[in-house]
């Protein structure tokens, strides 16, 4: 128990959902420091940053998700790396070769293997790319009068076609680089 895992390890959900909605009503109504208790009685503080991650776990199990904790230096294959961010991996590997993403390759030079630091930071930045982008859109639809989030008489046609040239215009941006 003292190693840390060096590949993603995944836990599934226990089959009894209910000990676990206690577990999760404990920790939602908890004020202040935690601190873990030992089968000894020995108690230790629960640093803040642990019992962050032992709640988010806890909340999606009650949720009956599995759960994949990996070391943020972990390396990851192509394909864990395109799975982790919905894309293909030749979608991936093209990313990479063009510096979007960086990655090392394995002695001998045959396999690329990405940190999953770096495809969190890729991650990252493209979700504030397209806040930004979305942002932008709904501001140039309300100079032209074609947004008013007040109303409801928007036509879904013309929003369709507006999010399809930021689309456009994202698409010509990315390749300006």
């Amino acid at each position: 128990m003292n190693e840390v895992r060096n590949r993603p390890h995944t836990t599934l959900p226990p089959q009894d959902l209910e000990a676990m909605l206690d577990v999760s009503r404990f920790l939602d109504q908890l004020e202040g420091p935690a601190a873990l208790v030992g089968p000894d009685g020995q108690t230790v503080n629960l640093p803040e940053e642990a019992f962050s991650v032992l709640a988010d776990v806890v909340r999606a199990m009650r949720q009956g998700k599995a759960i994949t904790l990996a070391p943020v230096d972990q390396l990851l294959t192509t394909q864990e790396a395109a799975d982790f961010l919905g894309i293909s991996r030749p979608t991936l590997v093209k990313k990479l070769e063009d510096g979007s993403i960086e990655f090392e390759r394995t002695t001998g030079g045959r396999h690329r293997r990405v940190r999953l630091v770096d495809v969190l930071q890729y991650r990252d930045g493209q979700r504030a790319e397209r806040r930004k982008a979305l942002r932008e859109l709904v501001s140039e639809a309300q100079r032209s009068g074609g947004y008013d989030a007040g109303t409801d008489d928007v036509d879904a046609e013309d929003i369709a076609l507006a999010l399809k040239d930021a689309r456009k215009e994202a698409a010509k941006k990315a390749r300006r680089g």
